[in-house]
């Protein structure tokens, strides 16, 4: 009988739980963090794209995001993540990253800034370009991906009074975060993004006379400078559905350099393609870092690094996409190791930027 009644008990806080989170889920999915679905004539623009069928986007080859199906190979990957050894993922000591004065750049030299991780800043002869900014949280909920000791020292306010372009490649939250956006909002003249990420950045209060919205192939042209929107190898999403918004890297072309600003994604024959199409690439800023063999199709692999720049032809080379957050298998560190591999075997010109240091361009 006593057995029945703690059954009966146990039952009855397992459906009580269970009628919390279904109560409960759509509410916290609402959140403005998450973003907003296409809705509307953006939607119906999403619907008239090339790349998007099915309900969904799609890459231009056929991807998996996951490599194996296989349960076991997966199980084991999980477990690896979640109960493998950590020790080397972060770094046993803070990062030494500088903090600069961004409010008083030199107009008439080319800079490049790197905050850790996908965020940048460009400064071409004036012109600032800022590159998926996240100040605050690279995740849903703040205790997942947290920085590196040493690397969360630049906050929203520490950008330039004036962004020209703030460029976003994808919506995943390591690179759109939403309260950076919010806390720079002001400062922004023009967004570029690809298609459906707009609906995410009105909700946070940019206007959509501040928008740039692009599909593959797309450009545009403000005075002398002329963005191209170009594919990527990769899938999107901020809640349970993806690829509702575009992937895209970008290349901003004026008359003191083509830069070609990667996005995530594994090695294709989009690197190629770009190369041919945009020649004399002076500056191409690639993914390097958060790679495992499971997720070869959607990042960039170590053996292919090297692959993207000869692809590309670009003059110089830096990487991104490291040293801020773990969010894959291999040590920390490892990725710097493998940009100078990559530079010894290939033989290209490769910048190596402090965290948080003005370094300059040489193109």
């Amino acid at each position: 009988m006593i057995i029945g009644s703690v059954t009966l008990i146990i039952l009855a806080i397992f459906i009580l739980i269970i009628v919390l989170l279904a109560i409960t889920a759509p509410i916290y999915l609402h959140l403005p963090r998450f973003g907003k679905f296409p809705s509307g004539e953006r939607l119906e623009r999403i619907r008239r794209s090339p790349n998007y069928r099915d309900g969904q986007f799609h890459d231009l080859v056929p991807t998996e995001i996951m490599t194996s199906k296989s349960f076991g190979k997966l199980l084991k990957t999980f477990n690896k993540m979640v109960f493998g050894k950590k020790s080397t993922l972060k770094p046993p000591f803070p990062l030494p990253m500088v903090k600069r004065d961004l409010q008083h750049l030199a107009p008439d030299d080319d800079f490049y800034v790197w905050f850790g991780h996908s965020s940048y800043l460009l400064s071409i002869h004036g012109v600032t370009v800022l590159v998926d900014p996240v100040f605050i949280t690279a995740s849903p909920v703040s205790f997942v991906n947290k920085p590196f000791p040493g690397t969360d020292c630049y906050s929203p306010e520490d950008m330039p009074e004036q962004i020209d372009f703030l460029v976003i490649t994808h919506d995943h939250y390591d690179h759109l975060d939403c309260e950076t956006i919010e806390r720079i909002k002001g400062r922004v003249k023009r967004v570029v993004c690809p298609l459906g990420v707009g609906e995410h950045l009105e909700r946070w209060g940019l206007l959509p006379e501040q928008l740039i919205e692009m599909d593959w192939n797309e450009s545009f042209t403000i005075s002398d400078w002329t963005v191209h929107c170009l594919p990527s190898q990769h899938f999107s999403g901020r809640s349970f559905r993806r690829n509702n918004t575009l992937w895209a890297s970008f290349l901003l072309e004026s008359p003191h350099g083509k830069f070609f600003l990667g996005c995530d994604g594994g090695y294709g024959p989009h690197f190629h393609d770009i190369g041919t199409k945009h020649p004399d690439i002076d500056v191409a800023i690639l993914e390097n870092g958060q790679y495992n063999q499971q997720w070869a199709g959607i990042h960039t692999l170590p053996e292919q690094l090297g692959l993207a720049v000869k692809d590309l032809g670009a003059k110089q080379v830096i990487t991104v996409h490291h040293s801020k957050y773990a969010l894959s298998l291999h040590p920390w560190d490892e990725p710097l190791h493998n940009e100078l591999a990559a530079r010894d075997e290939y033989g290209f010109n490769l910048l190596v930027a402090e965290l948080g240091e003005i370094t300059r361009l040489r193109h």
